[in-house]
C-alpha cells in the first residue's frame, strides 16, 4: 500500500488515532485524511495536472505531511525543498522540473544536499516509496504503537522514508523543527506512548552524548530503537550509545536518495563494528564492482535524474544503481562500508580513506568534532591536515594528540599538519560538507 492508502484505511478503521504530533497539536487519521482530499481539491483547481510537477518547502509540521500526500492524491510528483530554500533557488528548481516530462510512475523529485557535486533532481517512483517503506517496516520494524519522532528535514530522504512506514503501520509521527531545542526533544517521550524510535545522524548522536547522556539513559526502557546513517559514526559512540540504551536496537543503515532503503545493522551487539551496515533489506539487492564499489538494484533505486541523461546513464546501468561508496562483505555476510570513491587522499602512493583518520582523531577525549582534508607540503606533496573542534576551555595539543594517533593508525595514514577550528562545515542534513574544503 502506499502512504496515502493506508491513511485513508486508517482512517476509517481507526479515525481518532493519532497520525501526526507536532508541538502540542494532535491530528488524527481521519483528520489528517479530510485535509488531503481537501488540499488535493484546491490544487486540482488550481491547475495542477497528474503528472506534473509541485514544487513546494518542506515545512516541519503537519501542513507538510497533508500537502505532501494531496499532491500524490491528486496524481501529481510532490517536489519538495528545504524549508529556508532561497527564493532564487526556488524559482530555479521549478523552472527545471517544470521543463520535463515525467514516467506516470514517478511520485518524488528530491533534491541532493549536493556534497561532492551539483545538487541533482532524483526521480522516485512509486514502487519505490512502498518498497523502502517495506524494508523498514520488516527491517526494523515499524509497529502500529511505535511513535517515530522526524527532526530531520523533511524534504530529505533520512526523514521523509520514515514518515512512510510509520504511517503505513498505523503508527504516529512525531515532526521537530531540528534538535536545536533539546528540552523539546526529551519533552516527545513524556507523551502516552508504549514505544518511541527516531532517526539522529552521527553528529546529534554526539551532541546528546555530550551534554545530555543522563537524559538519554533515563529514556532505556522507552526507546525501542534509534537509527542513524547519511555519515559515519565512530566506534566510540557507538560504545557510548550502547551504554545509555542497552535495551535498544541501534540501526547504522546505507541508504540514499538514489538507492533508497539498502541495508541496515543493529551494532548494540557488543562488538560496535565500525562501517559495519549489516545484510539487504528484503527489496534491496547489493553486488560489488572489482574495485569495490557498492551497487544497488531492486525496486527502491531511482529513476534516473531530471534533465540530465548524461549523469543518469553514468549511475543507472542495468537497472542497478552505481553508487560511489566502497565496501565489501565479509564471511558473515555483512557489509562494511570503505569510503567513497571521490573522498579518497592520495599521499605519497598510499589511498587513504578520510573517514578512517576522522574517526581516529574523534575518539581522542578533547576532540568534539573533526575533518579530515589534503593539504601540501613543500616538500613532499600532498599530505593530510585535520581541523579539529575541541571541548570548550581546551587547548589543541598537537603533539599529544599525534603520538595518540599512532597507536590508531597506519604510518601513512598519520596527519601533518593540525588545526583548531570553531565548528566544522556539515549540511543541513548532518553530512560533511566535503566539497567545501576541496575549494
Amino acid at each position: 500500500m502506499t502512504v496515502e492508502e493506508s491513511i485513508c484505511r486508517y482512517a476509517q478503521a481507526a479515525p481518532d488515532k493519532i497520525a501526526v504530533e507536532c508541538e502540542g497539536s494532535r491530528v488524527s487519521y481521519s483528520e489528517l485524511w479530510h485535509r488531503i482530499k481537501q488540499r488535493a481539491s484546491e490544487l486540482v483547481e488550481n491547475g495542477l495536472k497528474p503528472h506534473r510537477p509541485y514544487v513546494f518547502r518542506a515545512t516541519q509540521d503537519a501542513g507538510f505531511v497533508v500537502a505532501y500526500c494531496a499532491v500524490h492524491y491528486a496524481g501529481a510528483i510532490a517536489v519538495p525543498l528545504e524549508s529556508k530554500a532561497s527564493d532564487e533557488s526556488f524559482e530555479s528548481v521549478k523552472a527545471e522540473v517544470e521543463s520535463c516530462d515525467y514516467p506516470e510512475d514517478v511520485a518524488d523529485i528530491l533534491y541532493t544536499t549536493g556534497t561532492t557535486g551539483k545538487s541533482k533532481g532524483v526521480m522516485i517512483t512509486k514502487a519505490c516509496l512502498v518498497a523502502s517503506a517495506d524494508n523498514f517496516i520488516s527491517g526494523m520494524p515499524f509497529t502500529s504503537d511505535l511513535l517515530f519522532v522526524i527532526s530531520g528535514p523533511l524534504n530529505h530522504i533520512a526523514s521523509l522514508f520514515k514518515m512512510h512506514p510509520t504511517l503505513t503501520a498505523g503508527g504516529t509521527v512525531c515532526i521537530l523543527d531540528g534538535l536545536r531545542d533539546i528540552n523539546a526533544f526529551f519533552k516527545v517521550f513524556e507523551l502516552p506512548y508504549p514505544k518511541f524510535a527516531t532517526f539522529l545522524v552521527p553528529a546529534s548522536i554526539r551532541l546528546l552524548l555530550q551534554f545530555s547522556c543522563d537524559r538519554l539513559s533515563a529514556l532505556a526502557d522507552k526507546v525501542s530503537f534509534i537509527e542513524t546513517g547519511a555519515a559515519p559514526i565512530t566506534r566510540r559512540d557507538m560504545e557510548l550509545l550502547s551504554k545509555a540504551l542497552p535495551h535498544s536496537r541501534l540501526y547504522n543503515t546505507l541508504g540514499g536518495t538514489e538507492i533508497g532503503s539498502v541495508c541496515t545493522y543493529d551494532f548494540n551487539d557488543g562488538k560496535y563494528m565500525e562501517g559495519c551496515i549489516g545484510r539487504p533489506f528484503k527489496n534491496s539487492k547489493v553486488e560489488f564492482t572489482p574495485e569495490g564499489g557498492i551497487v544497488v538494484s531492486g525496486p527502491v533505486i531511482m529513476k534516473g535524474y531530471v534533465a540530465d541523461a548524461e549523469a543518469t546513464n553514468r549511475v543507472l546501468k542495468d537497472g542497478k544503481v552505481y553508487t560511489s561508496d566502497m565496501g565489501f562483505m565479509d564471511e558473515d555476510g555483512l557489509i562494511h562500508l570503505k569510503g567513497r570513491q571521490g573522498d579518497v587522499i592520495n599521499v605519497g602512493g598510499y589511498k587513504v580513506d578520510p573517514v578512517e583518520v576522522e574517526s581516529a582523531v574523534s575518539s581522542y577525549e578533547p576532540v568534539k568534532d573533526c575533518v579530515c582534508v589534503a593539504d601540501t607540503h613543500p616538500v613532499i606533496g600532498t599530505v593530510l591536515k585535520v581541523l579539529v573542534v575541541l571541548e570548550d576551555g581546551a587547548d589543541l595539543d598537537k603533539h599529544a594528540l599525534a603520538l595518540y594517533l599512532k597507536s590508531k593508525l597506519d604510518a601513512y595514514k598519520l596527519p601533518t599538519y593540525y588545526e583548531a577550528v570553531d565548528s566544522i562545515k556539515r549540511t543541513y542534513n548532518g553530512k560533511l560538507d566535503r566539497k567545501y574544503y576541496k575549494k
